[in-house]
């Protein structure tokens, strides 16, 4: 029997796994994984720098729902895709990142691209990682790589491939065949108990509310959360992954998990029940503010992962359960039961989750600059008019923002965004991910012009790919987040290293072989996001915006600008009281 390397063994699980797409940059380490690949015909897609090869990765994992692969070389291609490992892993994205090493039998010797200890750097930020020591165990090592990525609370694996141990002829009677690979999520259930004690906890609510986040998208439990939610009335808000589990228009869709504070700061209307399902407490649902879910509101939460449930405040029933699951337990646990009618609080809700609207209704669309507000709507409505349910990938500070109070997604993974690591940059991986996905979808991937400068090099990959992907630049001059922020603590006159210049991104991408364009008029932007997408290539809008208007999650985001006396405002986290004794006193 002929003899096989480690990257034809490696090629061959991952093909057994269902992996069919690998984005990744070259590195000589992996030669026979890259041959392997072809042989197995596992589709290559390379980038032009190792993060958006990881970020590819993610952006395939979060608009699947599947395993997204990505393949590095060793040394700064590692270090490269460390952000990316980082950010698929903060964020619960099932990912494999295979990266290559010096021979084993060159340790200490000063080799080529050694010299540090990748999985010791690697493990505490990964979910798990192992290097590989025989190339005979290389398919259940794999088995086990693609198990763990995917399973229970879904991250990001590393496993390392020294390029003696990929190279290595192996007998194929001496190979550890790949067992367990997976055969679907395991898909835990709620107890018929704990079920009943939700379904009572929401039914004594006066507001209720349910809270998805990432957890129910991956389960993919549209259809559950429907059934559920309509049998028991009870209206539901979501955070940007799970966007679309719910369709746009539904009366108990509520919108953005923001839309809680909404209702209590501008109605005086607090949710007094709330069942998070699938999603985290932390801060994507208000911190420990008060603004969203107040000290006094009562929480039921589900979670797959148990270490989650009670994360920043108690909790009053606590379920480690799938959300899929859990809304089938909980529906058949409420058959046949009356509900209070909380229609006219869903429709409190439901009317606020375009409360930007009211917030924004002065924009003037004559300006001379582009009010950024009405560049996204404009933009995002001309996408979804001109094409068939497009996938929003979002990047930049303030620049998401300004797009997705427009975007109405019709099912899940049509959103992708930041996240906990708040990384910029991963537009243009994602975008890559996602239009290898779904080829059959347009991409829009809209940035700022501080966020494009990370990955600019990324039009190559798209263009070399035939990847039609519509970048649209807010293009303000300015970092947004950071100087509004910087604005707010210490006034206009004191702004440091956050204004940028007035550049042609959009003759950057005409040179990589892209359509490209500057939009200086609000009236223009719709017929130029029409020619993007009708040029079937690459495009690219660079539109002119103004800098002056701040997004309200900006200023949310200063833990309370002024702060008082008592407290020093600082930027993204709460404000830190002042020591009113002197340490050590």
């Amino acid at each position: 029997m002929a003899m096989l390397d480690g990257g034809e063994l490696l090629a061959r699980t991952l093909k057994q796994a269902g992996v069919d797409e690998i984005f990744a940059l070259h590195g000589g380490h992996l030669e026979s994984l890259f041959q392997g690949c072809v042989n197995n015909q596992i589709r290559l897609t390379d980038t032009r720098h190792e993060a958006a090869a990881g970020h590819a990765a993610d952006g395939y994992a979060r608009t699947t729902g599947r395993l997204g692969v990505c393949v590095v070389t060793a040394g700064p291609g590692f270090a490269n895709a460390v952000t990316a490992i980082l950010n698929a892993q903060l964020d619960a994205s099932p990912t494999l990142f295979i990266v290559g090493a010096p021979p084993l039998r060159e340790a200490e010797t000063n080799p080529l691209q050694g010299g540090f200890d990748q999985m010791a750097m690697i493990a505490p930020a990964a979910k798990w990682a192992h290097r590989v020591t025989n190339p005979e165990r290389i398919p259940v090592l794999a088995a086990q790589a693609v198990r763990t990525a995917t399973t229970g609370r879904p991250g990001a694996v590393v496993l390392e491939l020294p390029v003696d141990v990929l190279h290595m002829p192996v007998d194929p009677a001496d190979v550890w065949p790949a067992h367990g690979l997976p055969r679907g999520r395991p898909r835990p259930s709620p107890s018929p108990a704990e079920a009943a004690r939700v379904v009572e906890f929401l039914a004594g609510a006066e507001r209720p509310a349910i809270m998805i986040g990432g957890g129910a998208r991956l389960s993919d439990c549209g259809e559950a959360l429907r059934r559920f939610v309509e049998q028991a009335g009870v209206p539901v808000v979501a955070n940007t992954r799970a966007r679309g589990l719910l369709p746009p228009d539904h009366p108990l869709n509520a919108g953005a998990f923001a839309t809680l504070g909404v209702a209590a700061a501008l109605k005086g209307l607090k949710a007094d029940r709330v069942l998070l399902l699938g999603a985290r407490l932390g801060l994507l649902t208000g911190g420990r503010s008060p603004g969203m879910l107040g000290a006094d509101v009562r929480l039921a939460q589900v979670d797959i992962e148990p270490e989650e449930i009670g994360r920043v405040r108690d909790v009053e029933i606590a379920v480690c359960a799938d959300a899929g699951s859990a809304l089938e337990a909980f529906a058949a646990a409420a058959e046949g039961r009356s509900w209070p009618d909380w229609s006219a609080w869903a429709g409190t809700l439901a009317a606020l989750r375009h409360a930007d609207q009211m917030m924004f209704a002065a924009a003037d669309p004559a300006a001379p600059l582009m009010h950024p507000y009405l560049a996204g709507k404009a933009l995002v409505e001309a996408a979804q008019a001109q094409s068939r349910d497009p996938i929003f990938v979002l990047d930049g500070g303030e620049a998401a923002g300004w797009a997705e109070y427009h975007i109405r997604a019709q099912r899940p993974g049509s959103i992708l965004g930041h996240g906990y690591l708040g990384c910029l940059g991963i537009g243009p991986g994602m975008a890559i991910g996602a239009q290898r996905a779904f080829p059959d979808r347009r991409v829009i991937h809209v940035t700022g012009d501080g966020a494009v400068g990370f990955h600019i090099q990324e039009f190559d990959t798209m263009v070399r790919h035939g990847l039609p992907i519509v970048t649209v630049i807010l293009n303000n001059q300015v970092w947004g987040m950071s100087i509004h922020g910087q604005d707010a603590m210490y006034g206009p006159n004191r702004r440091v290293i956050t204004e940028l210049a007035d550049t042609a991104y959009d003759s950057v991408a005409a040179a990589f072989g892209c359509h490209a364009e500057r939009v200086e008029a609000l009236s223009e932007l719709p017929a130029a996001m029409e020619r993007a997408l009708a040029s079937g290539r690459p495009a690219c809008l660079n539109v002119m915006v103004d800098g002056a208007p701040v997004l309200p999650a900006t200023l949310a985001l200063l833990g309370g600008a002024g702060g008082g006396e008592d407290e020093i405002v600082i930027p993204y986290y709460e404000n830190i009281p002042r020591r009113r004794t002197p340490v050590g006193a």
